[in-house]
């Protein structure tokens, strides 16, 4: 009668560590692509995006690039200091968007343009992503705000 309950219980721990090992490669195949906020235009220079992936792009609005095209597109281009990507948007910019300021978008990369399907921007005078800082910084060419 022993063996027998012995032989239960370790058939159950066995099944149990099966099932914890599984859930953590399961995990952790499902998060191999997606641990990153966002990438910098930078990265996207070294590291292209595969084709019709969704991913975010984050950085400061280049001053200058901001164009209103037809209907509700908005043309302008993201920058980190060590690169530029051009960005489409075909929608409602937020109210507090504009050059020079920091932007996060999510959507996918189509002939070399940024195609944003969502358009994230600071929402106070001094608040940026702190990813974007942490980018900007890399790239030399943080301006805190001023008080």
């Amino acid at each position: 009668m022993k063996s027998l309950k012995k032989k239960r219980r370790m058939q159950v721990l066995a099944l149990a560590a099966f099932a914890l090992i599984v859930a953590t490669v399961t995990i952790g195949y499902s998060m191999r692509g997606g641990i990153n906020f966002f990438r910098a235009p930078s990265q996207l220079a070294t590291e292209p995006p595969r084709p019709g992936e969704v991913f975010r792009l984050g950085g400061l609005v280049e001053k200058g690039t901001l164009k209103r095209g037809q209907g509700k597109v908005i043309m302008f281009e993201v920058t980190d200091g060590g690169a530029s990507v051009p960005v489409k948007f075909a929608g409602v910019l937020p109210d507090l968007f504009k050059e020079g300021q920091g932007m996060v978008g999510t959507g996918t990369m189509e002939n070399g343009t940024f195609v944003a399907t969502e358009i994230l921007a600071k929402h106070d005078e001094n608040y940026m992503p702190k990813e974007v800082v942490d980018a900007l910084k890399k790239q030399g060419v943080y301006e805190p705000p001023k008080s």
